[in-house]
């Protein structure tokens, strides 16, 4: 096992690294932006350092100031959580020629499943259902126009080094074509720094279901089955929850049998997610995170695994330490981010410094925080503060100790998206209800 790993991220998914190398007894080193010198995460490493003076908003995406770090410190691994530079194939490599584990995949599989497009290829051959669509990227809109007419309208233009929503336009007809294919590649070109896209048929009312795996360096690749992630605002997740309520069991066997292969095609090892859209008894691979994921701890409050201690296992070379036939799923688990955005502002961003905060507590309440009392939001980063995840026997409890969860919860300095959740778990009734930024809900929560 490794003496001593940096962590190349910040907030709630830094903390979480750092806890799981101190429950392996590892030593840890932490990376700070000037601005974020005094945040919640530097205090939970053995040591710190900075890693300007670049922006800080492009501190997290110095590899040189990172890996001179790393070579100071004398750490044998670095985890790069998610974001930043997680699903970098470059840093990946980088890492590996300074004799530096990357906790994670390989930079060979990174980069043959960053490139959406390329990514469906492969599936195809490995026989995975993909989305009807282009063979690959296309190039200009006679092409373009010519996919959509096969397939047939409505169409999704979509960037193929996409990610986060970015670079992706609805079509509904051939008039709309030519100026979503141009915003789309300007968006790519902007967000990825490549302007190709792929076209593939758009689903109406799809769910948006994702498959966890984990796959060592001694051939074992497991599906630890399915998240589903359907609740999304400007296609970003809020709410995620495990098992899927839609699921039949014959259902969730093909689709863990597809994510395995899918996995197992790149040859990947470390934790990954394999996303599929669901619609009636019929699903499609769309894309694969290489990478840890935000919603992680509710595969892990069911199945009762600490994802992120195996990537590290995996890392340094150690089997898993379960078999596919030991995983069973146990009750109902759901998580909701909590982010830095003023519900009554169309969700703008809301920094600042938070001047108080009460986490709920309690049976099968769990939270991974990035912020405490006195830490500054930063304008650079996502506005992520942390995430409550609740756990129940069924749904229907887990959805009671949420209502319960964000009573208790408050944070004070800032505007978050707690009055939201407080209000969505509420009864339908109450869920529905009208509210506006000043009027009490139903249950009893306020915005503010």
């Amino acid at each position: 096992m490794y003496r001593k790993v940096l962590v190349a991220n910040r907030g709630e998914i830094a903390v979480r690294v750092l806890r799981a190398c101190r429950e392996l007894g590892i030593r840890t080193v932490a990376i700070y932006s000037e601005a974020d010198k005094d945040a919640y995460h530097v205090g939970f490493a053995d040591e710190a350092y900075p890693v300007g003076p670049a922006p800080a908003s492009q501190s997290y995406l110095n590899i040189a100031a990172i890996i001179d770090v790393a070579s100071r410190a004398e750490v044998e691994a670095i985890h790069p959580g998610y974001g930043f530079l997680s699903e970098n194939a470059h840093f990946a490599a980088v890492c590996r020629t300074w004799g530096i584990d990357f906790i994670g995949p390989s930079p060979e599989a990174i980069e043959q499943m960053g490139d959406k497009a390329r990514a469906r290829e492969l599936m195809k051959r490995s026989g995975v259902p993909v989305i009807p669509g282009s063979e690959g990227t296309v190039r200009g809109y006679e092409e373009a126009l010519a996919v959509a007419q096969e397939i047939g309208f409505p169409v999704l233009i979509k960037a193929a080094a996409g990610g986060g929503g970015r670079g992706i336009r609805v079509v509904r007809d051939a008039d709309e074509l030519r100026a979503a294919l141009e915003g789309a590649e300007r968006e790519a070109k902007s967000s990825f720094g490549s302007g190709e896209v792929y076209v593939e048929k758009y689903l109406a009312n799809p769910r948006h279901i994702e498959f966890q795996v984990l796959a060592d360096k001694h051939g074992h690749t497991l599906s630890l089955y399915e998240r589903d992630s359907s609740i999304q605002r400007r296609r970003q997740k809020i709410i995620e929850e495990a098992p899927s309520p839609v699921l039949t069991p014959e259902l969730r066997a093909r689709m863990s049998e597809a994510a395995v292969r899918a996995a197992e095609a790149v040859q990947y090892t470390s934790a990954g997610t394999i996303e599929f859209l669901v619609e009636d008894d019929q699903f499609y691979f769309i894309e694969m995170n290489t990478r840890i994921q935000v919603e992680h701890p509710v595969t892990e409050m069911t199945l009762g695994v600490d994802i992120v201690k195996e990537q590290i296992r995996i890392a340094a070379g150690h089997a898993l330490s379960f078999r596919q036939e030991d995983l069973r799923t146990r009750g109902w688990s759901i998580e909701f981010r909590v982010n830095a955005e003023d519900p009554d502002r169309n969700y703008l961003p809301s920094p600042g410094t938070i001047t108080s905060v009460r986490w709920p507590h309690g049976l099968g309440v769990r939270v991974d925080e990035g912020v405490t009392a006195g830490s500054v939001v930063q304008p650079y980063y996502d506005s992520l503060l942390a995430k409550v995840i609740v756990w129940g026997a069924d749904r229907e409890e887990a959805l009671a100790r949420a209502r319960r969860a964000f009573a208790e919860c408050e944070i004070e300095g800032v505007k978050t998206t707690i009055p939201l959740f407080a209000c969505a778990t509420c009864a339908p009734s109450c869920a529905t209800a009208r509210r506006d930024s000043t009027s009490a809900c139903a249950c009893g929560s306020r915005r503010t």
